[in-house]
């Protein structure tokens, strides 16, 4: 694979690690906001189901001390690229400023744990309306 596609492959695999943090956090905003202001969306089913497994799934690998697998192929790609720091792209540097902290691990394992247990509260807070059964 040559240099430039390893490089816009991580690109993309920042993209889409941007988009996944948003998913948790502006989706726990969203059902905040939206409870309150009574949005039938927020109580959708299948979107609490499937923000609730994306911050399970950041907590359970926090917990296990797992690395996130999106930040590893992001690595791995840019090590391809020959890349050591977002120093090529402007989108890859700021989205990467924007995504990635320096401190020590149990920082983040008690701020996901306590973002997934705000998460979970939500449910109660905000029921989500129940999934139907198919015809």
């Amino acid at each position: 694979m040559s240099a430039t596609t390893s490089r816009l492959l991580a690109d993309a695999v920042l993209a889409l690690h941007v988009a996944f943090v948003a998913f948790v956090v502006l989706g726990l905003v969203a059902i905040l906001v939206g409870g309150a202001l009574r949005w039938r969306s927020v109580r959708n089913p299948t979107f609490r189901a499937l923000h609730l497994a994306a911050i399970g799934l950041v907590v359970a690998e926090a917990w296990a001390g797992v690395p996130c697998p999106l930040t590893s192929l992001e690595d791995s790609l840019r090590a391809a690229a020959g890349e050591a720091t977002y120093s090529g792209a402007f989108v890859a540097h700021w989205l990467g400023r924007l995504l990635y902290w320096q401190a020590p691990p149990w920082v983040f394992v008690t701020a996901y744990t306590i973002f997934g247990a705000a998460v979970a509260a939500s449910w109660w807070l905000v029921r989500p309306r129940a999934f139907r059964a198919s015809p």
